[in-house]
């Protein structure tokens, strides 16, 4: 197949000429095909700064005008340059014109029979305003008309017509028109004609001021809520919205009819007043509306002082807070281990004087009202100290060279408690470990004898038991000390009393004396 090649070419978009609105957005496109790597440049005419920002890209190039301004009104032209040898360019014009809005009416002073009034046309930010034609009528009567084809402007001006007439009874309740035209023939934009209408009325009010609330004084929570105040006024007054605050200052808010809240919350509950002032007539007129903002309790908490863990016979106090309207009836429930229900409290603030263990648990707060309930929970801990402590020592206290002699204990505390054996000594104390509260004296000989110390003890406190314990008769080999071996170390459980499991171990040892810590462990087994 015969290979087909694209020709060099090149155009601007939009083509020729371009009218364009100052202060809008311009951009014009220069674009190619059949280059691979075209290069771009911009000028204009007289070169002149460009006022505006070139993006070259790969085929095309643009030049963004942003905002348009009067010094954009140049012919643009756009060079292509194709490897060395090729190059292309076109021209575009650009057209400016200004027309933004419509004319302001201002109708002064007071509107009284046989007393001359003036009327003023203002027309915004006009260009080229010698272009501009104005004509002011009462209904459909043509008062005046007005060019400005003297006018040199470089620039958008404001323009000012300006007509004063003696009006009639008649007169009141008729409308001023002004209508301002920019008829450029051979420049395509809309609108070319804008037009303002105000009544001829006596300056009066404000009266009959209301507030209207959407969609009502009563919103739900997160709904829209839109104030309106609706007055009679002439001219026009200005509008103040304030709102009492619970404080009882004022909180100033918009100067406008209407007051707008997307999201209402409860925060947003008040008085709100609006203040309608006549500048002219100079007289002031308020109206208010009490918003209250309805919703299911949110932002529910607990507090919890001093803390969640407290010790036994102290005083903790739990406050469950929280918002919504109508406010929340809140309520305490404590609940078992099971999940079952214990009991409940009909207050926000629940207070336990002289807390003892059976009051720890998990308590749930419920806020509750007609649209809604939240709840949240804490889990309350009480500390104890080691107490209601049980030794039992086996076979007895009193024991014969060789025996093993088991010591238990049982407590009652939280958090769990540690239990530490002492032996006392002459020179130090030998600090034995333990396991289920259980220590174990294996072939127990005289050197065993003497006072042993119990120390029970958690974060709370500690409890101390001592114990005496007497070996009698000889063994074998007296020389051969046995060593005391201990196999487990006590924990006792969390806020309920438990007894330690007595272990009993066979006189299986050798009564001479020797030890194995092999056998020993096995025998803990």
């Amino acid at each position: 197949l015969p290979i087909v090649v694209t020709a060099f070419e090149m155009e601007i978009i939009p083509a020729n000429r371009i009218v364009a609105q100052i202060g809008e957005t311009l951009i014009l496109t220069c674009n190619t095909t059949g280059c691979a790597s075209p290069s771009f440049s911009w000028r204009t005419q007289m070169d002149n700064p460009l006022g505006g920002t070139v993006n070259n890209r790969r085929t095309y190039s643009t030049l963004s005008m942003n905002p348009v301004s009067i010094v954009n009104s140049h012919d643009y032209l756009c060079t292509v340059f194709c490897g060395e040898k090729e190059k292309k360019e076109k021209s575009i014009k650009v057209e400016l014109y200004s027309f933004p809005s419509d004319p302001i009416i201002e109708i002064s002073p007071s509107l009284v029979a046989g007393e001359p009034v003036t009327v003023i046309c203002k027309i915004p930010d006009v260009y080229p305003s010698d272009r501009l034609e104005v004509l002011l009528k009462k209904e459909e009567h043509v008062l005046h008309e007005e060019h400005f084809y003297e006018d040199d402007s470089t620039n958008t001006e404001t323009k000012t017509v300006t007509y004063s007439f003696n009006p009639t009874a008649e007169d009141i309740g008729k409308e001023i028109t002004c209508v301002a035209k920019l008829p450029i023939a051979n420049m395509d934009f809309e609108p070319k004609e804008r037009v303002t209408s105000q009544k001829l009325n006596a300056n009066f009010g404000p009266q009959n001021t209301v507030i209207t609330a959407s969609p009502g004084s009563s919103p739900m929570e997160g709904d829209p809520l839109k104030l309106t105040c609706v007055t009679e006024s002439s001219p026009p007054p200005q509008i103040i919205w304030r709102k009492h605050l619970a404080n009882e200052s004022i909180q100033h808010l918009i100067e406008n009819n209407v007051l707008s809240i997307p999201h209402a919350r409860f925060t947003d509950s008040g008085l709100y007043v609006c203040e309608v002032i006549n500048l002219v007539t100079n007289k002031t007129q308020k109206a208010t509306v009490d918003i209250i903002i309805q919703g299911g309790p949110k932002n529910t908490m607990i507090s919890v002082i001093p803390a969640t863990a407290v010790k036994e016979g102290e005083t903790v106090t739990m406050k469950c807070t929280s918002s919504g309207n109508p406010a929340p009836v809140i309520s305490w429930r404590k609940k078992k281990a099971t999940g079952e229900l214990e009991k409940t409290f009909k207050d926000a603030t629940l207070t336990i004087q002289n807390i003892k263990s059976q009051d720890l648990g998990l308590y749930e707060c419920e806020a509750y009202n007609q649209f809604g309930k939240e709840e949240k929970a804490v889990k309350l801990l009480v500390q104890v100290p080691p107490q209601n402590i049980t030794v039992l020592v086996y076979p007895s206290e009193n024991v014969k060279e060789g025996e093993n002699v088991t010591i238990t204990c049982s407590t009652y505390s939280n958090p769990p408690s540690q239990m530490v054996l002492k032996k006392v000594h002459q020179e130090k104390e030998i600090i034995l470990p333990s396991v289920n509260g259980t220590f174990i004296l294996y072939n127990v000989t005289k050197n065993d004898t003497g006072r042993y110390l119990l120390d029970v003890f958690n974060e709370v406190g500690n409890n101390i038991k001592v114990i005496e314990i007497a070996v009698v008769g000889r063994m074998e080999k007296t020389d051969q000390m046995i060593p005391l071996i201990i196999v487990f170390s006590c924990v006792t459980a969390i806020a309920v009393p438990v007894v330690a499991i007595l272990i009993y171990v066979s006189r299986k040892a050798k009564i001479n004396g020797s030890y194995s810590l092999v056998k020993a462990l096995r025998l803990k087994v």
